[in-house]
């Protein structure tokens, strides 16, 4: 019987996970299809409770669900549930069981960049479903000191005070930090956005290492000022394989095949290239 997985969303036109966990999905052997299920908020609760269908293995949750799909699950992992977020669905026999894969597939994608994160510092821009994730995974990693930065200072406030960080101002300085980590969505909007974030990248450390989670385009607005500021910088593409593979797994119970994954994201991302 074929099954089906998707990711769960608004918006998700812009979505990789399609291209690599299909991708995945065949070099498994597994028959499966993986769909963009783009949700209006009024359809959320139903689509959730699809996913317990025999068919379906389960489901990516994307912007802006991650902490909204909580109430509609039936049980959520520890870590998730500490985190308060969830970006993996897995139908267990009608039972859906909420996962985080955030925080681990964002420390994955330092650790194969390089980075080393015990004792450096961290200064978060959003405190949202994926910050969430990112910051109790650096917590548990060893960071040193760990900044939360929101417009919306309150969120920023209830994050720091759960992952015992510091809330900072929005546009606040950011030459403390030997990393800097944008977990917002303004990345989507191109690098050459005029949203762009109010922090002054000729004040950070020469080493201090630039991060957009977000994947498309590539080269966000961010990562275009960290370039141009000779700065050291990872946009979201690693984190968004790292965190794939890790769902992967959780649905099928195989080891997930990250080259493959990685060589699709690649290929949808070039040919988006050439068509613009």
């Amino acid at each position: 019987m074929s099954t089906k997985l998707g990711i769960i969303g608004s918006p998700v036109s812009h979505s990789l996970s399609p291209a690599i966990q299909s991708a995945a999905l065949r070099a498994a052997g597994i028959n499966a299809s993986y769909y963009r299920w783009e949700t209006p908020l009024p359809e959320l609760s139903a689509r959730i409770a699809s996913l317990r269908e025999q068919d379906c293995l389960g489901a990516n949750v994307t912007i802006p669900y991650k902490q909204t799909v909580l109430p509609f699950l039936d049980e959520v992992a520890p870590l998730a549930g500490e985190i308060g977020a969830v970006n993996t669905i897995v139908n267990n026999q009608g039972q859906l069981i909420g996962y985080n894969t955030d925080g681990s597939g964002f420390l994955a994608a330092l650790e194969e960049s390089g980075f080393s994160v015990a004792g450096k510092g961290f200064l978060l821009i959003g405190a949202g479903g994926a910050a969430r994730g990112i910051a109790f995974a650096l917590r548990q990693a060893g960071a040193g000191l760990l900044a939360i930065s929101n417009r919306t200072p309150d969120r920023a406030e209830t994050l720091a005070s759960e992952v015992d960080a510091s809330p900072v101002a929005f546009g606040h300085p950011v030459s403390l930090y030997d990393c800097v980590v944008n977990c917002t969505s303004v990345g989507m909007q191109g690098p050459d956005a005029k949203a762009a974030l109010p922090y002054d990248l000729a004040t950070a450390k020469p080493s201090t290492l630039i991060v957009d989670i977000v994947y498309t385009p590539e080269e966000t607005g961010l990562i275009k000022s960290a370039r141009a500021a000779g700065l050291p910088c990872l946009g979201g593409l690693p984190m968004l394989i790292h965190q794939g593979a890790l769902a992967f797994e959780l649905w099928t119970g195989r080891p997930a095949p990250i080259e493959t994954m990685r060589e699709a994201a690649r290929e949808v991302l070039s040919s988006s290239e050439h068509q613009s």
